[in-house]
C-alpha cells in the first residue's frame, strides 16, 4: 500500500506543469519586484514581426518601446525586473528578454538582460490564457499559471507551418517559407482562394491558385516580384517600388481545397469573395 501511494505520488510530480519561475528560480521578494508585459498585435505592428525581421534597431524597438512603454498608471512602478513575452498565437507566448531595469535621468524605463537567462531567450515558449485588458502583470500573483510549453533547441523562427487557418504573413516572411519542407508540402497540395491585404491603405486583393503546384506556385510567384503579374500589383510595385510591398503587404488563406477538386468551384469562389470584399471596387483587383 505505503508502494502504491509513492508511486502515485510520483507520478502526480511527473505530470506537473514546469512553470517559468522553475527556470528563473525567483525567491518570493524577487517575484514581487517583477512585472510581466505580454505584448500582443496593438491594430498597427505585430511585436513577434520585429523579432523575426532580424533587424537590430527593431528588436531593440521591441525591448524598450514596448517592454517599457506605460501609461497614466506605470504598471511598472515599485518593480524594477521585467519579463517581456511576445504572442506567438492562441496562448502561446515566446520569452524574449528578463530585464533588470530603472529610470533614468529622464523619467524613461531603461533595461538591461540578465545574462544567466539568456540561453532561454528566444527559445522558450510560454503558456498563458490572457484574459482581460492589463497587459502587465504581477509575477507574484500569476506566476502558477505561466507554464513552460516548450524550450526550442534553436531560436524561435515563426516558420513552421501553422495550419491553413492560421497563415498570416508579412512579404519578408513570405520569402523566407516559401521554400521550406513544411511550406512547400502544405501549398503545393491545395487550391485556394487568398488575400492580400494592403496594410497602410486597407486596399485588398484576392486570388486564386489553381494551377498544377497550385498555392505553392502562386504565391512563389509574389515572393519573386511582389506583384505576380497582377495588373494593378504591377502598377503599385511601379509607381512605389518593391519597399512598398515590403513594408505593407500581408497574406493569408480564405479558403483551401483538395487539389483534385473542379478549377471552376475555387473561382467562383474567388468571384465570390471579390464581391463580399469589395475588391474591384475599392482594392488591387482589376476583374
Amino acid at each position: 500500500m505505503e508502494q502504491e501511494k509513492k508511486g502515485e505520488q510520483e507520478l502526480q510530480e511527473e505530470q506537473k506543469p514546469i512553470l517559468l519561475n522553475d527556470l528563473l528560480g525567483f525567491s518570493e521578494e524577487e517575484m514581487s519586484r517583477t512585472r510581466v508585459k505580454f505584448n500582443t498585435y496593438n491594430g498597427e505592428t505585430d511585436p513577434l514581426t520585429l523579432l523575426m525581421e532580424g533587424d537590430k534597431a527593431l528588436k531593440e524597438r521591441l525591448h524598450r518601446n514596448w517592454l517599457y512603454h506605460v501609461g497614466e498608471r506605470d504598471n511598472l512602478k515599485n518593480a524594477d525586473i521585467a519579463i517581456c513575452l511576445v504572442k506567438i498565437r492562441g496562448n502561446h507566448w515566446l520569452l524574449t528578454t528578463v530585464d533588470d531595469f530603472k529610470k533614468d535621468e529622464n523619467g524613461e524605463y531603461t533595461g538591461i538582460p540578465k545574462e544567466k537567462y539568456e540561453q532561454y531567450f528566444g527559445r522558450t515558449i510560454i503558456e498563458y490564457a490572457l484574459s482581460g485588458r492589463t497587459i502587465v502583470r504581477h509575477f507574484d500573483r500569476y506566476a502558477d499559471e505561466l507554464k513552460v510549453r516548450q524550450i526550442l533547441p534553436g531560436k524561435y523562427d515563426n516558420d513552421d507551418f501553422p495550419g491553413y487557418d492560421n497563415v498570416k504573413l508579412s512579404y519578408s516572411d513570405l520569402k523566407r517559407v516559401i521554400a521550406r519542407k513544411d511550406w512547400i508540402a502544405a501549398l503545393g497540395n491545395q487550391k485556394a482562394v487568398y488575400l492580400i491585404t494592403d496594410k497602410k491603405t486597407g486596399k485588398l486583393y484576392v486570388g486564386s491558385a489553381t494551377g498544377e503546384e497550385m498555392l505553392l506556385q502562386r504565391w512563389s510567384q509574389y515572393a519573386a516580384d511582389g506583384h505576380g503579374g497582377n495588373k494593378k500589383l504591377e502598377e503599385l510595385v511601379k509607381d512605389e517600388g518593391i519597399s512598398y510591398v515590403e513594408n505593407n503587404f500581408q497574406y493569408s488563406i480564405l479558403e483551401n481545397y483538395n487539389g483534385r477538386i473542379d478549377d471552376k468551384i475555387v473561382l467562383r469562389r474567388e468571384s465570390w469573395w471579390k464581391e463580399v470584399l469589395q475588391s474591384r471596387q475599392h482594392g488591387y483587383n482589376a476583374n
